[in-house]
């Protein structure tokens, strides 16, 4: 199956890495997509860095929403209504998505069941040695590349290693559990919609997570795709993640998981079922 994507990218305050996202995005090889950025209150500066992109050949809309501390849950909700495609794909703005992302999700979408993609991490030097053509070219999805531009040994970089007709077996060996990752993963709107989105009283750490558990709790079933769909990771902070973030995500999932809950009234819509 292939079908038409919207692609959903989430961001807050980073321009410049959110640039070589776009650039990533692009250069895909599946072309059949429109590109929301779902901005939890970015300054002009992104929008104007958006806006240079505009006439490049893929449909691009800024998804916005003020500044009033970190509401991530909140914007792709917002996104998540304002598609326009039936099949979505999410990713973060600090994930340069391979020539070929768009292709396996799109291909590799399927009733009753999610997509579970991975990343490759790349230390803060490299992230910002990047250039457009790097991307383009597929430069930067190479170890040699990544080694030569002072990148150190990581377990993480097998990823890269493992050759495109063997991706499909490294996906099925793995041990790891397909679980929906808030910066590479794939489902059909009607589920995301049917599960209220996201739970908006979730700060940083975990909600992605919760979600998966609630589209799994309505028989949704996670699919591994960890070596077929692979973004390389730019390398950043995280000043918006607290303890107390933290600790009522776990609070919440917990309930989900134990309770085996579908659905939650601080989602979408802000009511029961």
């Amino acid at each position: 199956m292939s079908v038409r994507l919207s692609v959903i990218v989430a961001t807050y305050q980073s321009p410049e890495w959110l640039e070589k996202v776009l650039w990533g995005y692009l250069a895909q090889n599946h072309r059949d997509f429109e590109l929301l950025i779902a901005d939890d209150g970015s300054t002009d500066e992104t929008a104007q860095m958006i806006a240079r992109y505009a006439d490049e050949g893929v449909p691009i809309r800024h998804v916005w929403q003020r500044d009033d501390g970190f509401r991530k849950s909140r914007i792709l909700n917002k996104a998540i209504v304002a598609a326009r495609s039936e099949y979505l794909v999410f990713s973060d703005a600090d994930l340069v998505p391979r020539g070929d992302f768009l292709a396996v999700h799109a291909g590799l979408a399927a009733k009753g069941r999610f997509l579970s993609g991975g990343c490759v991490r790349l230390p803060m030097e490299v992230s910002r040695s990047i250039m457009r053509a790097d991307v383009v070219e597929g430069r930067v999805f190479s170890l040699r590349w990544i080694r030569a531009r002072g990148g150190g040994a990581s377990r993480g970089w097998t990823k890269l290693a493992v050759p495109g007709f063997a991706a499909a077996a490294a996906d099925r060996l793995t041990t790891t559990r397909p679980t929906w990752n808030g910066g590479n993963a794939s489902g059909w709107r009607s589920d995301l919609i049917a599960v209220n989105g996201f739970d908006e009283r979730m700060g940083y750490g975990g909600q992605d997570r919760e979600l998966g558990r609630r589209l799994e709790n309505a028989a949704v079933r996670g699919y591994g795709v960890r070596y077929r769909a692979l973004c390389i990771h730019l390398d950043h902070g995280r000043g918006y993640a607290t303890t107390e973030s933290i600790h009522g995500n776990m609070e919440i999932r917990r309930r989900t998981r134990s309770e085996r809950l579908t659905w939650t009234p601080f989602g979408i819509e802000k009511s029961t079922p």
